[in-house]
């Protein structure tokens, strides 16, 4: 999520003794080369055809949602009306969680890079933000964004791969995380519990085993190449049904990403942690500002209830068909809310308003960030370096 830039010396935070042992995740510390492969980013930009179709298939599929979809349970005429009967206070607390939201979202590569000043976490992620939302099939540009904007910040290629590697599997228990604490909150709050129980179960159950193998890779490289092995089998047996002339070498993935992070993850799994709950839960405190906001005399559903909607909607996140679930979160959201007592109108409102609140300001942030960024490259010269930034 990330590109290549250069900031003045105040910028960069020494490293601590603590801080400056060699590598993340092993002995030798990787050339630029070498971190591009991990990370699967190359200096050559995006692939057009791949980007065309890309955005051919989420326009279609966003048309297909916003106008056939989500009209089914929701209602954009009662919206409109809900959200021009928003009352200045509900605006500027709306505003007021935004703006939290915006602060916290500079936190988590600060906690997965050691050294790292807020300022520089804040426009690495930001940018990242604006590219992987704002452009369709973006998430490599992103990837190689982060990588430049962290190597540019005198970040070694290897802390920079790790910082990156676990940013992005901590994203990944997240998304995991939360849809589980949402049915907690749904059978908590006796909203629809029921419907709910067998996929807070099976939440359950990924969730552990997700964790569970992640740890047990961590702890020993013995234990990768087994579990690396197995998923080379299950996975090659798949794909030899479509491609037999095709493999793909999970093991090799794998240890790649135990060397990368488990030095990293060792010292600041805490913090990555709260880091990334700290913005998702941000995020929902936008949406109940929003719910609340537009609500008026119609009420608005306990917090319990709201969070539990919110959560499980998360799940469409999973789905890569447009960036960030767009779309997908939205039906899934909306369609919630009504079935725990929401009015169409309030729950379409809701959504949108948390939408605008949530993309649009991000989406502009992050484009700033990146001008920022080469602006100052370009006033104070490329400063790339593998200086001390090994956590």
């Amino acid at each position: 999520m990330s590109s290549n830039e250069s900031t003045s010396a105040d910028d960069i935070n020494p490293q601590s003794p603590a801080d400056s042992s060699p590598s993340d995740g092993g002995s030798t510390e990787l050339t630029d080369e070498e971190a591009r492969q991990r990370l699967g980013v190359s200096s050559g930009g995006l692939d057009r055809k791949k980007t065309i179709i890309g955005a051919i298939v989420a326009i279609v599929f966003l048309a297909i949602v916003f106008i056939r979809v989500i009209p089914q349970f929701g209602s954009y005429s009662e919206a409109i009306t809900y959200i021009q009967d928003m009352t200045w206070e509900a605006i500027t607390g709306l505003i007021i969680v935004t703006l939290i939201y915006l602060w916290l979202y500079g936190w988590p590569f600060v906690a997965s890079t050691p050294g790292l000043k807020y300022k520089s976490g804040f426009i690495v992620n930001q940018s990242a933000f604006a590219v992987s939302n704002g452009v369709p099939a973006g998430g490599a540009l992103g990837l190689g964004l982060q990588y430049a904007q962290l190597t540019s910040y005198k970040t070694t290629p290897t802390a920079a791969t790790a910082s990156i590697g676990a940013t992005g599997t901590w994203s990944v228990f997240v998304t995991l995380f939360l849809p589980v604490t949402g049915v907690v909150a749904l059978t908590v709050s006796g909203d629809a519990a029921g419907n709910y129980v067998r996929a807070a179960v099976l939440g359950v159950i990924a969730l552990v085993v997700v964790v569970g193998l992640f740890t047990l890779i961590l702890r020993s490289e013995k234990n990768a190449i087994r579990i690396g092995h197995v998923c080379d089998s299950i996975v090659n047996w798949c794909i030899h049904r479509f491609k037999k002339d095709k493999n793909v070498d999970v093991t090799g993935v794998i240890m790649n990403l135990r060397v990368d992070i488990v030095d990293l993850v060792k010292r600041r799994w805490h913090v990555i942690t709260i880091a990334q709950i700290s913005v998702s839960w941000a995020q929902f405190a936008i949406l109940y500002a929003a719910l609340v906001g537009v609500s008026g005399s119609a009420g608005t559903i306990p917090l319990l209830a709201a969070y539990g909607c919110w959560a499980v909607s998360q799940l469409g996140i999973m789905i890569p068909i447009t960036p960030g679930g767009l779309g997908t979160v939205d039906a899934v959201l909306i369609g919630l809310l009504t079935s725990v007592g929401v009015d169409p109108g309030a729950a379409t409102a809701a959504d949108l308003v948390w939408r605008a609140s949530s993309y649009i300001p991000q989406i502009c942030i992050g484009l700033i960030c990146i001008f920022y960024w080469r602006w100052d490259i370009r006033k104070h010269g490329d400063q790339t370096a593998p200086a001390a930034a090994a956590a």
